[in-house]
């Protein structure tokens, strides 16, 4: 028997283990959907007729309703209990991943995407939930690293499972595989999984503010899009940045006056998690453009098969798990600021090497070396955001920090995408020299505000002496 937070003795699901483990697969399955997805575009590009904005939507549409909804989705998990909106978000996710591999056109496939992001919206936070609520002391800490580990096994399996099943079968089955999978968890965990009492039933949920949050976020993301084709200065990027602005300023007010809001949004304005979040948001953008860049130089540009472009893409996402792996190590003893900047500085140095040679190997030591700064971004980020709010604003705090990596994939998936449309609508490599530009440029920008922004690490505590007693 174990002491649960109230002191009261309960006695250990018999289960727990094997529900973390399929927990844990639907969890992988949520964060493959984007890696998997990088490498097939270039084959949907085809197959389909797709415009550029629309293979940029492949990839945003699902992290925009992803991320602007998991709060809403953690709130239904209090509301309706985490089993009923872990089971319900498994069947919506594993639906759209049918329908969307069945897409003949681009408004299906990018339908299919946004129902998706909102079976992984209603999913990821009540599976956490789950994991959280089933263990206790030094087991659920194991259990969350697990958890956390999830991350960058995930985009190193997405890219080889993407040009296998892109060179196998073809790219439907990079959504089709997911169809049997959900379908065993379903059961799994429909016949393992404890009822539950709901923990907040006298809350209320903020659908109007996630609709402010998530309509916004569509509005820059479609004026990113956008400014490929229209340019960046012009006006209708100017509206859709303007209303992007104003309605996350409706969003912020309504939050400070709604009964039952998505987020405490004072916390925003401690300087941690600004830190946090800012550099969870470029950490997934960098990320993101790394695969999308990448993907369409080797396919595009070089000619090279899917199965070929996973492969060389396996040392970018051994690198993302290397410089999380060195980093978790040394925060303790280092702080997040040198971290969080050497992390951004090496990012930069990356993205430069294919910015001034445009050459297969050297796109792949850069973005290799760029992947090891990221990963170095997403452990600084996530201790500096969590690392010092209170035990019951943990929940909240994380909710946040998910949030703004989902908003990072989807804005780093359009901005790259414009930067380098000549090069993905046309035979020149101009394009791609332009997004390793910019991302270079966004990185090195990031590490100066990083040094300001980000905390030092605090001084140690001395204990008081004897004569001061």
């Amino acid at each position: 028997m174990t002491l649960d937070e109230t002191g009261v003795e309960r006695t250990p699901h018999p289960l727990r283990w094997r529900i973390l483990g399929f927990l844990g697969v639907a969890q992988l399955m949520l964060i493959l959907d984007i890696t998997v997805v990088a490498i097939a575009l270039p084959h949907i590009e085809t197959d389909l007729g797709a415009s550029r904005e629309a293979l940029a939507w492949t990839i945003s549409a699902y992290a925009l309703t992803f991320g602007g909804l998991m709060l809403l989705g953690g709130r239904l998990a209090d509301l309706l209990g985490a089993k009923r909106i872990v089971l319900a978000g498994l069947l919506i996710f594993t639906v759209a991943s049918l329908v969307t591999g069945l897409a003949e056109a681009s408004g299906m496939l990018i339908g299919g995407r946004v129902a998706q992001g909102v079976g992984a919206a209603l999913l990821s936070p009540s599976a956490l939930s789950l994991v959280v609520t089933l263990f206790d002391g030094d087991e659920r800490n194991k259990a969350l690293g697990v958890w956390s580990a999830l991350g960058g096994g995930g985009a190193a399996l997405g890219v080889l499972l993407g040009g296998v099943l892109t060179a196998g079968p073809g790219w439907p089955w990079v959504f089709f595989v997911n169809v049997p999978i959900g379908l065993v968890i379903i059961v799994a965990l429909g016949r393992m999984l404890p009822r539950q009492t709901p923990t907040a039933t006298g809350a209320r949920l903020d659908v109007f503010g996630a609709f402010l949050v998530t309509a916004s976020s569509g509005a820059l993301i479609y004026a990113f899009i956008s400014a490929g084709d229209r340019g960046w200065l012009t006006v209708t990027t100017a509206v859709l940045v303007l209303i992007a602005a104003v309605g996350y300023l409706a969003f912020v007010t309504w939050q400070k006056r709604a009964r039952s809001p998505l987020m405490d949004v004072r916390l925003l304005a401690r300087r941690p998690v600004a830190a946090g979040t800012f550099l969870i948001l470029l950490a997934t953008a960098l990320m993101i453009a790394v695969f999308f860049l990448g993907t369409f130089y080797f396919q595009h540009g070089q000619g090279y098969g899917a199965m070929q472009t996973g492969l060389l893409f396996l040392p970018v996402a051994l690198a993302t798990m290397a410089g999380a792996h060195l980093t978790g190590r040394s925060i303790g003893r280092l702080g997040a600021r040198p971290l969080a900047v050497a992390g951004l500085i090496v990012a930069a140095a990356g993205m430069t090497i294919p910015a001034l040679s445009m050459r297969p190997a050297t796109v792949v030591i850069g973005v290799t070396i760029a992947a090891a700064g990221s990963g170095a971004l997403f452990v600084v980020a996530s201790a500096t955001a969590l690392g010092q709010v209170a035990p019951h604003e943990a929940g909240i705090a994380s909710g946040i920090v998910s949030t703004f990596h989902e908003f990072g994939a989807a804005s780093g998936a359009a901005v790259v995408s414009s930067v380098a449309a000549a090069s993905l609508v046309g035979d020149t490599l101009a394009g791609f020299t332009d997004g390793f530009v910019v991302a270079a440029a966004a990185a090195g920008v990031a590490a100066l505000v990083a040094a300001a922004l980000t905390p030092p690490k605090p001084a140690p505590q001395t204990a008081p002496s004897s004569a001061s007693t």
